[in-house]
């Protein structure tokens, strides 16, 4: 498998723009922990509460506690977690230990010396083995936590983006999964013929959409390095050809009838009822989808994973796949940063990596997690990922929040009609224009 991941990479400012420096931001403070050192006092955890809840983190606290009795966790958290973490960063006075979520930018975080360098920690040994802890991670999932060769974050589970089908109803009916957009369009008119709607989506926010139809398709279409050229600003990447051609795609759908009616309108989670409730046959979404649903599946629903349908006669990767990562990260103001790396090294041991893996139905970014007898919801995107020829991540969203929120309102215009592809995607470049010519927005690099 070869990995092709987006590396936040510094273009060091208004006028430096573009210029071919290579020096690392010089990091306010390193930190490895002391070997046999003992752990003690109070460690804080604030962690993002999403698909996967807080109660796995929770539980792995209790058991570290067993091990080191003087030391006392408390983990909390939140769907919106980073609004009560932001103030605090601001005032010095952050958690230990964090995955502040999506709402963060934790890239400004790093500029701005408030996380630390955890290079020196990986070089040390690991939790469990003779290893260091370095080497208990993928490295190309590992680079995804640096800025200009600095470990500022870590990586926890990995995210695989992709579309969702019940096995039971393709069987039932006779449909065949589909690996190219062609055979999506056969399929989708099937599934409408039934009565069923081939197609939902988390309407309320259009980045599920971004993630599951467009970039795939410009992958598909363009390759990755023409989704590496929009996210790296490059100019003319946002109305390129394969941006266009790939929005087209969704407005054939639209326009066909294949999208759930009122999706625009949906949130993910009802979106995703709507899917496991039988009324949708596919919906785009990431490997965290069952651990989010499975408290309202019906007992005879199942899902299975499948990569985007590929566009028929493109120059880019079938096997491609596009992950991301949760960023963990140790702020330079914590009070108790030797216990926060050495939780954080636990919680990535292998064995505790393996339990999170049979509980949660997901990947890690741990070596060997997933070796062995799997969830049958994560076999798929397993065996996706272990076969997958290049895998690519999308960055641009917390590198430039601006530009993300004018393709999501965009689409949502698109998808109401209001834009056409082409409209759609010179709206798009003009957004990425506008941030591409600020000096007071630092620039990175695929």
């Amino acid at each position: 498998m070869k990995f092709v991941v987006a590396i936040a990479s510094i273009a060091l400012a208004a006028g430096l723009v573009g210029c071919n420096s290579t020096a690392a931001p010089e990091a306010k403070e390193t930190a490895a922990p002391t070997p046999g050192g003992k752990l003690t006092g109070a460690l804080e955890v604030q962690a993002f509460q999403g698909g996967y809840g807080i109660d796995f983190y929770q539980a792995s606290a209790k058991e570290f506690e067993k091990q080191h009795p003087d030391l006392k966790i408390t983990v909390e958290g939140g769907p919106r977690v980073w609004e009560s973490l932001t103030p605090r960063f601001a005032n010095g006075n952050p958690p230990d230990l964090t995955f502040p979520g999506w709402g963060m930018k934790h890239w400004d975080l790093a500029e701005e010396d408030q996380l630390v360098d955890l290079g020196p920690a990986l070089d040390g040994k690991a939790a469990e083995g003779d290893g260091t802890w370095r080497e208990s991670f993928d490295p190309q999932i590992l680079a995804l936590g640096q800025l200009k060769g600095v470990q500022y974050t870590l990586p926890y589970y990995v995210m695989i983006y992709g579309w969702w089908y019940d096995p039971e109803v393709f069987k039932k009916n006779g449909w065949t999964v589909p690996k190219t957009y062609s055979e999506l369009l056969t399929l989708s008119d099937k599934i409408k013929k039934k009565g069923m709607a081939p197609i939902t989506f988390q309407g309320k926010y259009p980045y599920y959409m971004i993630d599951g139809m467009l970039l795939p398709w410009v992958q598909s279409i363009g390759g990755i390095d023409a989704v590496n050229a929009a996210q790296n600003l490059e100019e003319g990447a946002w109305n390129s050809p394969a941006m266009v051609q790939a929005t087209e795609r969704i407005v054939e759908l639209k326009k066909k009838g294949f999208f759930q009616e009122g999706a625009t309108s949906m949130s993910h989670t009802e979106a995703q009822q709507e899917f496991v409730q039988g009324k949708a046959a596919m919906v785009p979404c990431g490997s965290w989808l069952f651990s989010e649903m499975k408290k309202t599946m019906p007992a005879t629903a199942k899902m299975e994973y499948f990569l985007p349908p590929f566009i028929d006669g493109g120059k880019g990767d079938p096997t491609a796949v596009l992950i991301g990562i949760e960023p963990w990260m140790v702020p330079t103001e914590a009070k108790n940063k030797e216990a926060a790396i050495e939780l954080f090294k636990y919680m990535t041991s292998l064995s505790v990596a393996k339990k999170f893996v049979q509980e949660k139905g997901t990947l890690m970014a741990i070596k060997g997690s997933d070796d062995g007898e799997l969830p049958d919801v994560l076999k798929a995107p397993s065996k996706t990922l272990r076969e997958s020829k290049a895998v690519y991540s999308v960055q641009f969203r917390h590198w430039y929040p601006t530009l993300s929120t004018e393709l999501e309102n965009g689409l949502t215009s698109l998808l109401n009609g209001q834009l056409t592809a082409q409209q759609f995607c010179d709206r798009a470049e003009a957004a990425a224009d506008k941030v591409r010519k600020d000096p007071n927005i630092t620039k990175h690099k695929v």
